[in-house]
This record gives C-alpha cells, structure tokens and sequence, in this order.
C-alpha cells in the first residue's frame, strides 16, 4: 500500500527500541483498519533515530508519555496521555498511537513542532509544550 509523501521537512524525533518494534507491528497489523494513522506511524518510525531504552529519556514522547500541547487546528492547549488502542479513552486523556494526532506526537520532545496531516487531510501544528512519563498503573 503506498503512502502518502511527506509535505514538509519534519523535525527530527528518536523513539525506543521497544516502541519502535512494538508500533511497527502495530501499525502494519492495523494498516487495513486505519490506513491513515498507520500509514503515518510507519512513515515516523522508518525516518526515527532509534536507540535503546536506557538511551531515551523521559523528555521524549514514547508510549504512556503525558504530554502536553498546542493543536494549531483550533488553538488549543490540550494533556494527553499517549496509549495503545486498547487502553485509549478520550474521556480520560488518553490519545491512541493511531490516531492522526497520535502518530504525529510520537519521538518528539518539548519546544518541538511539527506540521501533521488531519484526519480531513488539512495541515494543521502540533507545538509540544511539555513531556513526562505517566506513573506506573
């Protein structure tokens, strides 16, 4: 399935090992359901600088990372909780990885943005304020 091109030079993101292979195989299981947020997650993924875990530090938005943002769509400030589909619930905070948002959060850190597609296929920024790791359940 091919995706789409890239518009915009994007910054530059890292993400853990264990999150790399974890959502590459997440993503390529879920291409058929969403082919959007998967085909987005993969395209993150193979430009990612990749590194072990104990190399990546809290600042940088991994699974179950809170963080909090600006979606230049509609202005807002917004903390959010990066999860799996399984344990996502807007209601909660809590942003699956393959949503449009999500997929466009992933490797960033604080002082970061990055122009990422809607799900209507618009441009829209996400300027990262703030990145934490969630506590432990």
């Amino acid at each position: 399935m091919a995706r789409q091109a890239k518009s915009n030079k994007r910054p530059p993101i890292v993400l853990r090992e264990t999150d790399a292979e974890r959502l590459s195989n997440l993503a390529s299981q879920m291409e058929a359901n969403a082919p959007l947020a998967a085909g987005l997650l993969l395209d993150e993924i193979e430009r990612a600088d990749i590194r072990a875990d104990h190399l990546v530090g809290d600042s940088i938005i991994g699974m179950h990372s809170v963080v909090e943002f600006v979606d230049g769509a509609h202005d807002l400030k917004q903390t959010v909780t990066l999860v799996y589909p399984t344990e996502a619930d807007i209601s909660e905070g809590r942003i699956s990885i393959l949503t449009p948002v999500g997929a466009g959060l992933i490797g960033l850190t604080a002082g970061q943005s990055i122009s990422w597609p809607a799900r209507d296929g618009r441009e829209r920024i996400l300027q990262i304020l703030k990145v934490s790791r969630a506590a432990a359940s």
